[in-house]
């Protein structure tokens, strides 16, 4: 049986593939689904650790079963997700001599969650986990470190926004723009359609990310569709922020105590607020003794999104997207459809800032939460992506104006892969009677700054680090990876000495080739720096 998984912030949601109906389907898990008659049935992205050193915890609904997610403890968790692969995580509570760290949390919450699959009718061979789009290559890493033991047949990994578009069945259309707005991430992704994809049943195809040793393309005998991811936004702003920003707001004007409790009746009148002009919700302090009734209108709700700057970010993301869209030619009245998908998309003002950009009639907000783990399952057909790297890739180097290491970009943010040819440097020896030649390859993010992670009381807060540095994340700074070439004879300054060639394959992996320029000889033939993102 086929299953997909959307880990998000907030919720999570699980599909299988109906063989009967050839449609996808939203599991409700026992014990671990919302069971208040929610329709479609999430599981939370909750996690409360009962013994660190047994590896024994609790995760989604028992959680709030149990009453555990109202207090102030070190033992529960939510809002993880955001912390895998950041570069900044903050302290981290050590529990029963085993020290935690984010990924740590969401690698028992994964484990859990397919633990329960197994038991699911009919098996569990199939399984496409989807990742979002502004992910480091150290989340992916991370997802593929967690799924290397399971006794799956085969696992993939999908990127959201692309999975959303099929989720909707939009394949008739050319050009869709992908707003995945969840607990943690805003995601917009602008893909184009091959008009192949349409079928004689008009079944919705599938955008495959390469995972493992074959893509699912290579076992279909249909010929290969494709489709092509065109332009790439998103920053790390959701849901979790804007429960936070209301805690705080209630904080300073009643004098709330902010605890996990208060934020969750915060994350509820939020969620009222989707649908009606007012919400409340009663609070009581069960150990002062105290109640309270906290009430919200949507226009104090969007004063402070706005006092937040929560609309000048999505304008940022937004701008970046139609930016690199104009660069190819493309208006905003040439997309066609744009697609709504995450809890925080049915914020009324969010969708109203969606309308500053496109007409009513082209965006659609009917399956914010099931899209993407449903277009996930749809990878059937046997489908090949075109796609793009999101992230800049460069070599370090001294500046000897600065007086310190920068970056130097060798591999642009939009190049297509597999590349169609590799990129070549000529590097030469920098010292008389040099060994060897080292070369340190990063991964170049955004200038805007980092992402730092940390607790503030029982609160888990991620806030963006301004600066005018380029954040990056070497690849191969490590003993053994980061000399390319031994030099044989000895090298010295004053003329090139190796012939470096770089080039991305179809499976994102980089790949380094090495030739000495004075010997003639392959020194390192086509071997993987890593897989990139």
């Amino acid at each position: 049986m086929s299953i997909a998984i959307d880990f998000g912030t907030s919720n999570t949601v699980i599909a299988r593939w109906n063989p009967v109906t050839q449609q996808p389907e939203t599991l409700s898990i026992p014990e671990l689904s919302n069971q208040q008659g929610l329709n479609p049935p999430l599981i939370p992205s909750l996690l409360y650790v009962e013994d660190a050193s047994l590896s024994q915890v609790l995760i989604g609904q028992q959680v709030r079963d149990r009453g555990v997610n109202i207090k102030g403890d070190s033992r529960f968790f939510r809002s993880f997700k955001r912390g895998i692969g950041a570069d900044i995580q903050g302290f981290l509570p050590e529990l029963d001599g085993r020290n935690i760290s984010f990924e740590q949390v969401g690698e028992w919450f994964l484990r859990k969650v397919i633990e329960q699959l197994s038991s699911v009718e009919g098996g569990l061979d199939s399984l496409v986990l989807t990742v979002p789009v502004d992910s480091f290559e150290a989340y992916r890493h991370w997802l593929g470190k967690v799924c290397e033991p399971l006794c799956v047949e085969q696992v993939r990994m999908l990127d959201e926004p692309t999975a959303a578009a099929l989720g909707y069945g939009l394949t008739e259309q050319d050009l869709l723009l992908v707003v995945d707005f969840g607990g943690g991430t805003l995601d917009l992704s602008l893909v184009r359609l091959d008009k192949s994809l349409q079928q004689a049943n008009n079944k919705p195809l599938g955008f495959l990310l390469k995972f493992g040793n074959k893509s699912l393309a290579e076992d279909s005998k249909q010929k290969v569709k494709t489709a092509r991811v065109l332009a790439k936004a998103g920053q790390n702003l959701g849901g979790s922020d804007i429960d936070n920003w209301l805690t705080e707001y209630f904080a300073q004007t009643q004098g709330l105590a902010v605890s996990p409790l208060t934020t969750r009746l915060a994350e509820k009148l939020k969620i009222q607020l989707s649908t009606q002009n007012q919400a409340s919700e009663v609070y009581f302090n069960d150990e002062t003794f105290e109640s309270y009734e906290l009430e919200l209108n949507r226009d104090t709700f969007e004063s402070i999104l706005q006092e937040r700057s929560f609309f000048t970010m999505l304008d940022e993301s937004m701008t970046q997207l139609l930016q690199q869209a104009r660069r190819q030619g493309i208006e905003v009245a040439d997309i066609n459809a744009v697609l709504l998908v995450g809890g925080t998309s049915q914020i009324p003002s969010v969708q109203t800032w969606i309308k500053n950009y496109f007409d009513s009639e082209k965006i659609r907000s009917e399956q914010p939460f099931e899209a993407i783990a449903h277009g996930a399952l749809q990878l059937a057909q046997g489908i090949e992506i075109k796609d793009f790297l999101y992230h800049s890739y460069g070599i370090r180097y001294w500046n000897r104006r600065q007086n310190r290491h920068s970056w130097h970009p060798i591999i642009k943010e939009g190049q297509p892969y597999p590349m169609s040819k590799p990129v070549e440097l000529y590097l030469g020896a920098s010292l008389e009677n040099q060994p060897s030649i080292e070369l340190i390859i990063g991964e170049l993010g955004a200038q805007t700054g980092g992402t730092e992670v940390y607790f503030d009381g029982s609160r888990l807060i991620t806030r963006r680090v301004e600066s005018s540095e380029t954040t990056v994340k070497p690849l191969n700074d490590r003993d053994g990876a980061k000399n390319i070439a031994n030099l044989t004879p000895p090298g010295f300054p004053g003329s090139d000495r190796v012939k470096v060639f770089l080039e991305v394959d179809e499976q994102r992996f980089l790949r380094i080739s090495v030739e000495d320029l004075l010997t003639n000889e392959t020194v390192l033939e086509n071997q993987i720096v890593a897989q990139l993102s």
